[in-house]
């Protein structure tokens, strides 16, 4: 993933951001608790459901209001590429799964999208209090301090990840998981295999992971990590090495020391 020049936020547009998410964040905080959430899968989608709709009431007329003319995308799980122009790309309780469930592998995330590349991004983990923001051409940090990827070169010493997009991937999507893991298992240290994606991706901007692939086009759960591992000093890219963008079909995210050794790993799974 790249962008052709840094993107202007000018002086306040992170920071109003950065705050509508952190409120946000409050609002899922408040609908946590440490244990399970409904039995049925009638009950958990329930559940799902309700967490979105909450965080969104309060989320999405600040950010409209932050940068005038952006549009919002209205489908969490939605692919492929955007129309033309400024979006922000949401996901209210990404790891809403997790949430529901008690545990506490989630967050809330806001990027602005602008042409197919994100621009801008904030990660707020509401139980933690941490923030992770990054701007195209600006760098990316967690709270104040830089982040940057991890310096390895061998894959044979890497921790890696991958996981599932949505409950409602294929049959063939989920075989190419399977095939992933099993290969990587064997030219790797050790995979992670979880979601949400976004939670493992700051991991890999902040030098902790190595490389996180996925085959998805999932745009809410890897356009707030490709911008934080891109302005860390990743490599971010589609499966065939191409850069990545909203209208990719699949995903990786690696320090650059190991991304062309994943990649040979990889791109032969179709």
């Amino acid at each position: 993933m790249s962008t052709s020049m840094p993107f202007d936020a000018g002086t306040t547009l992170l920071s109003d951001v950065s705050a509508a998410v952190k409120t946000a964040g409050r609002t899922l905080r408040d609908r946590f608790t440490p244990t399970a959430r409904g039995v049925s899968l009638s009950e958990i989608v329930r559940e799902i459901h309700a967490n979105d709709e909450a965080v969104l009431n309060v989320l999405r007329e600040p950010l409209l209001r932050a940068r005038p003319g952006s549009q919002w995308a209205e489908d969490e799980l939605a692919g492929g590429p955007l129309p033309a122009g400024e979006w922000w790309v949401v996901d209210p309780a990404e790891g809403n799964i997790n949430h529901v469930h008690g545990m506490e592998d989630w967050a809330v995330t806001a990027t602005l999208v602008s042409d197919n590349l994100p621009v801008l991004t904030v990660v707020h983990l509401p139980l933690t209090g941490d923030t992770y923001t990054a701007v195209a051409g600006g760098g990316a940090r967690l709270n104040d301090r830089p982040l940057k990827v991890s310096a390895k070169t061998d894959l044979g010493a890497a921790l890696t990840g991958t996981g599932q997009a949505s409950p409602a991937e294929n049959e063939r999507t989920f075989r190419r998981i399977g095939e992933s893991v099993t290969a990587m298992l064997t030219s790797g240290l050790v995979v992670r295999v979880s979601v949400p994606a976004t939670l493992q991706l700051i991991h890999v901007a902040a030098g902790g992971m190595d490389a996180f692939w996925q085959f998805s086009d999932v745009r809410s759960g890897l356009v707030a990590g490709a911008l934080l591992v891109s302005e860390a000093g990743g490599t971010v890219t589609d499966l065939a090495g191409e850069p990545w963008t909203t209208g990719s079909r699949d995903f990786l995210a690696a320090a650059p020391g190991i991304h062309a050794a994943a990649l040979k790993v990889l791109s032969p799974i179709a």
